[in-house]
């Protein structure tokens, strides 16, 4: 059995983890990723369109100049992608987040492990723990590097709206605003720091109890390590 106090560090750790997966669904599942203002010139007037999508599907909205609501509908990012750039590229977060998902998994199954027993494998204690939230917060990292990139530098925004209306002409200008299902991103880091931390602290402190055991056999004297 493990001692109490690795019990109490791995089950800290097994609850970040846990946390980290749960948010990852989250993220995954909610559409507030972006909020984006899309504006464009029509004869005689300027439309502007209405975005809110995540990685999935979003609604967007249509309004004229003078602030009247035209159409508002839903939409899927899928089939409304016709650009090779924007749709791999939101594949790829997609892919990501669900590899960072399987990690974070990975991650709360080995701190699980280790707060009820004492595993014999290297790579099932600390080691593993480091490996797997290293990972998940690569993953994080990568997707939230991407998205923009994808939104900004691929003009997704500007696409999608050509999806809402047909009879748009010159595009003006674009505002984003992105929303929480971005930001929790960061949390999922943080989480992800979190219990590398709290494991490094348990591991440093297991090799320092290790090192002062070991340190009166070396400053013996040698007859007495002799006899």
């Amino acid at each position: 059995m493990p001692s109490r106090k690795k019990t109490t560090m791995f089950a800290s750790a097994f609850c970040t983890c846990v946390s980290s997966f749960v948010v990852i669904c989250a993220v995954l599942a909610t559409q507030q990723w972006v909020s984006s203002e899309v504006r464009f010139a029509r004869t005689n007037t300027s439309v502007t369109i209405s975005l809110q999508y995540g990685l999935f599907g979003g609604t967007c909205e249509q309004f004229v100049e003078a602030g009247l609501q035209v159409s508002s509908q839903t939409f899927q990012v899928a089939d409304s992608l016709s650009s090779t750039k924007t749709k791999s590229t939101n594949d790829a977060i997609i892919v990501l987040l669900v590899l960072s998902l399987l990690t974070s998994l990975l991650s709360s199954g080995f701190t699980c492990t280790n707060a009820v027993s004492n595993p014999y494998q290297t790579f099932l204690g600390p080691i593993g723990v480091y490996t797997w939230n290293s990972t998940c917060a690569i993953f994080i990292l990568i997707a939230m590097i991407l998205f923009p990139v994808n939104t900004e530098a691929n003009s997704l925004s500007e696409e999608l709206a050509h999806g809402c209306s047909t009879s748009l002409q010159t595009h003006l200008q674009t505002v984003h605003n992105y929303g929480y299902s971005y930001w929790l991103m960061l949390l999922i880091l943080l989480l992800n720091i979190a219990s590398i931390i709290i494991i490094y602290f348990y591991d440093h402190a297991r090799y320092s109890k290790k090192k002062e055991q070991e340190r009166p056999i070396e400053n013996a004297p040698k007859d007495v390590i002799l006899f």
